[in-house]
């Protein structure tokens, strides 16, 4: 019966909806393209229905998270604590509503510009819905990592299959400035998650503690994977390739979500994390 509950909950459901939807069309024959779209159509339509249940259930009067799953996953000894732990706040609930919005008006209009490998394509992009919607809603470190890490192939293959004339080029771009940042931060996380016994978000901002001068480097390894997100200058020039060589709908989620992942990440972690180095890099930020 637990095992039902935690697999039944809101968000659990919207996230892992979409990765379901992928699953799915893996079992269908590729030739049936039209059905292909209309049930990619339908389990985005049916994720959305799903955060507006989610925001039925939000209540914005209370402070911290909501409707949370929490689960033990991954403990080795005493410096391993990491857990399946997902949460709603007011800093996560609109772009949770953003993503789900804009992933089926995505899809429409990839009805008629993408012919080949419609099976692939669609597959690709609700594994890349259930990881946005992951990285909004991890509450644990090395959750949230995965999921951040898990955008990037999607991201990838979109680019580099059914972009321009220089998808090749733009998809590589766009994975190598990723993955540079996201080893930092990968580096920040475990130290951080072993040295205080704990990857929990809201414990590590509730707990603090953390000598200044580790901040700013913590701060750094954060930052250097959220900078190449955002883009934030000199770490931009990625993005003007991948916007033109992807297609349209492509373009569409890397403008409209996946950028702001770069700025929710300086909000969630860096903010909450280490507010010592956020006031003495302000400047620099600035």
């Amino acid at each position: 019966m637990e095992i039902l509950n935690f697999l039944s909950s809101t968000l659990m459901l919207v996230v892992f909806f979409p990765l379901l939807g992928a699953v799915v069309l893996l079992f269908i024959n590729r030739e049936q393209k039209d059905l292909i779209r209309w049930l990619a159509v339908v389990f985005s339509l049916a994720t959305f229905a799903l955060s507006l249940v989610m925001l039925a259930q939000f209540d914005a009067r209370v402070p911290g998270e909501q409707l949370a799953v929490l689960a033990p996953w991954i403990q080795v000894g005493t410096s391993w604590n990491i857990n399946f732990h997902l949460g709603l706040d007011g800093m996560s609930i609109l772009l949770v509503l953003l993503t789900t919005l804009l992933m089926p008006i995505a899809i429409f209009s990839s009805w008629t510009a993408i012919e080949e490998r419609v099976k692939e394509y669609m597959v690709f992009f609700l594994m890349l819905e259930t990881g946005m919607l992951g990285v909004f809603l991890s509450l644990d470190l090395f959750l949230f990592y995965i999921f951040w890490e898990f955008t990037l192939v999607p991201m990838y293959f979109l680019i580099g299959i059914w972009g321009g004339s220089n998808r090749i080029y733009a998809a590589l771009k766009f994975f190598l400035y990723t993955m540079a940042g996201s080893i930092l931060m990968l580096v920040a996380i475990l130290w951080l998650g072993i040295a205080q016994g704990t990857f929990s978000v809201p414990e590590l901002a509730a707990r603090g503690g953390i000598d200044p001068a580790m901040q700013r480097w913590l701060f750094l390894a954060f930052a250097a994977a959220f900078a190449i997100k955002v883009p934030m200058w000199p770490l931009h020039s990625w993005l003007p390739d991948a916007h033109v060589e992807a297609p349209t709908a492509g373009s569409v989620i890397l403008a409209g979500v996946l950028l702001k992942l770069g700025t929710y990440g300086f909000l969630r972690f860096n903010l909450a994390l280490f507010p010592d180095a956020s006031l003495y890099f302000a400047p620099l930020m600035a």
